[in-house]
């Protein structure tokens, strides 16, 4: 198929649909509600199901009934939303049900504004609810990336039965990009075995979070970390460029990642050895290349539009092995590819004065 001019949020929503989206339950919230706009108008032509919910409470409650039918589903919104759903993702982390939510992050704490942010790292990998688990978080860094993993969420998050976010900073959903869209699925007719689609013919299926003896509630921990070890076996993902003979490893996604791109390919310009990975995946973190880079590289340099969230990552993955800078711009501020180079050759400086090298 031919490339279009598509918005990253008119883009997410129609690569839901020709995924297989059955049903999508959400409410607005800039910068992310062209997304529900453009489903509200395709899903109704579709003969599929759309609602406005009340608000974001209600909506990720509707998904998780929806993922119960076994019905392919999604709801989407923005970091204070986002916040607002916490008890339902963990409901539907422990009910071992498919479902994929979209974020399209913006300016916090708080109310914040309504420019591009990257303030939801730690309530997307770390928290989305309370309990034992990970969502598997996908993270893109352009119109055409943002409409691939879209499509990928809805699989993963059948393949695992398990809760797939797709999070991008409003910058991402907001601009405008060439991109192809993939060729449009047909719904599935057929529910999982495990779907509740009522009783009359089979014996009744229970779908419950609720374990109210602690061993059957630990062994259902124990089948949720069996899951995620597996996961984090196999998915984890990213994309690295001139790291061949990289001194300087620069680590970013999302919007930063693709700023800080610009600003390595500007330092080599300059003699400076220096190359970049940035994760698709925020959870499973590609932590094992960025540990075998660690044992190749000088140092490190994490860009990210927050105060230094996905910073802590990184310092793990490396493990001590060389030291890691960070620049960070927030509250909506997005960092210029000069100001990523400014950091690069400050970093640079710091490394050689630190080996005794003259600067």
């Amino acid at each position: 198929m031919a490339k279009e001019l598509l918005k990253g949020n008119v883009a997410i929503a129609e690569a839901a649909l020709r995924a297989g989206l059955e049903a999508y339950f959400g409410y607005p919230i800039t910068p992310q509600t062209e997304l529900l706009e453009h489903l509200s108008k395709r899903m109704i032509q579709l003969n599929r199901v759309f609602l406005q919910a009340e608000s974001e409470v209600a909506s990720i409650n509707m998904v998780y009934g929806a993922a119960c039918a076994g019905v392919r589903v999604m709801t989407s919104s923005s970091s204070p939303g986002i916040s607002l759903m916490q008890e339902g993702f963990s409901y539907i982390a422990a009910s071992d049900v498919p479902a994929v939510v979209v974020d399209i992050m913006r300016g916090g704490p708080g109310l914040g504004n309504i420019q591009p942010s990257q303030g939801d790292y730690f309530q997307v990998t770390r928290s989305a609810g309370h309990g034992d688990y990970h969502p598997i978080v996908l993270a893109p860094a352009s119109v055409q990336e943002a409409i691939d993993f879209t499509v990928l969420a809805f699989d993963l998050a059948d393949k695992y039965r398990h809760l797939v976010m797709v999070v991008a900073d409003g910058q991402i959903g907001q601009m405008m990009e060439p991109a192809e869209l993939p060729e449009m699925r047909p719904v599935r007719t057929e529910r999982p075995e495990w779907a509740l689609t009522g009783a009359k013919d089979r014996e009744k299926n229970i779908i419950t979070s609720l374990f109210m003896d602690p061993e059957q509630e630990e062994d259902y921990n124990l089948k949720i970390q069996a899951r995620l070890k597996t996961i984090k076996e196999h998915e984890q993902r990213w994309y690295e460029h001139l790291t061949d003979d990289a001194e300087l490893l620069v680590i970013g996604y999302g919007t930063a990642g693709r700023i800080a791109y610009t600003a390595v390919e500007q330092a080599r310009e300059k003699g400076l050895k220096v190359g970049l990975l940035r994760p698709q995946t925020l959870w499973p973190f590609p932590e094992n290349r960025i540990s075998e880079l660690a044992d190749q590289v000088r140092g490190c340099l994490v860009v990210e539009m927050n105060a230094g969230q996905m910073l802590e990552d990184v310092r793990l993955a490396v493990g001590g092995q060389v030291p890691v800078n960070f620049y960070g711009r927030m509250g909506g501020m997005i960092p210029m590819p000069d100001d990523v180079l400014a950091a690069i050759e400050e970093t640079i400086t710091r490394l050689n004065t630190a080996d005794g090298i003259p600067v």
